[in-house]
């Protein structure tokens, strides 16, 4: 028989958690050994299939994240920032693939996991889908053929419990935008419009962020010049492709060398 590979899910209660829990034990290549929650969470000690609302699978959510990280073969995290710190220090001490899907990190902390890296296999990306993926390289392959001639502009849409904001996705468009054009996003960037702003800036990479009711995730990038314009799009209508592309780098990473990747490593898409 194959062995498959042990994995735990951080932040097992929430909506990613959840389905993440969902399609491991779904799953012929993973098990579930491991699932997190906060210290004073009402689903620590209760069996996490269980709270989930259906039967038992023989998991009890911890709050012991190391010991949770020592049984497992990969740990899969879409939590917040200094949360995620903490799990890379665990996992390069478990030795184990972090799959990191957590969004609205500054450099500073994005700094943080290097020291990580260099122990264990690290694989971080604003989005895990395959799509949003592509949608990436070709913004970075558009820019590059356009001039300053058209102003980028991405917009994107999430649901009214996100909390950090332009998204995850929407700056790793904008950093492909901005390689694309051999600039760096920092000094493009264009996020906040309100009031009396004077005529826009050529060469800026704006950024308008939606957030209403249960948008999944959709992204626009375009590319707009007098008598035209050229959108390029990426529509989640399931939460369920973003934790499928996570599962998908889980299984990329296990027994991969010590470093940091992204989704573009484990897609084969990396120039």
């Amino acid at each position: 028989m194959t062995q498959t590979l042990s994995v735990a899910i951080t932040g097992a209660s929430g909506r990613m958690g959840q389905t993440l829990i969902g399609l491991v034990n779904a799953s012929d290549k993973m098990t579930l050994t491991g699932a997190i929650e906060r210290t004073g969470h009402a689903w620590v000690g209760q069996d996490v299939g269980e709270m989930m609302g259906g039967g038992a699978l023989g998991v009890t959510v911890t709050d012991d994240a190391a010991a949770a990280l020592a049984d497992a073969d990969a740990v899969i995290d879409f939590t917040a920032p200094q949360a995620t710190i903490a799990f890379a220090a665990l996992a390069a001490q478990a030795g184990i693939v972090h799959v990191i899907g957590t969004t609205g990190m500054t450099e500073d902390e994005i700094a943080a996991l290097a020291p990580h890296g260099e122990k264990a296999t690290i694989i971080r990306a604003g989005n895990m889908s395959l799509g949003v993926n592509l949608l990436t390289q070709l913004t970075k392959r558009v820019a590059a053929a356009l001039d300053t001639d058209y102003d980028i502009e991405i917009i994107e849409a999430h649901h009214n419990q996100k909390v950090d904001a332009p998204s995850g996705t929407a700056l790793m468009l904008g950093e492909a935008a901005a390689e694309g054009r051999g600039v760096k996003l920092a000094d493009v960037s264009d996020r906040g419009r309100d009031g009396i702003t004077g005529a826009r800036k050529s060469g800026d990479i704006g950024f308008t962020a939606i957030r209403g009711g249960d948008i999944i995730g959709e992204h626009d990038v375009m590319f707009a010049a007098a008598g035209e314009r050229i959108i390029l799009r990426h529509v989640a209508s399931d939460r369920s492709v973003f934790a499928r592309g996570a599962l998908k780098a889980a299984l990329w990473g296990h027994g991969r060398a010590a470093g940091q990747y992204d989704m573009l490593d484990v897609l084969g898409l990396s120039d």
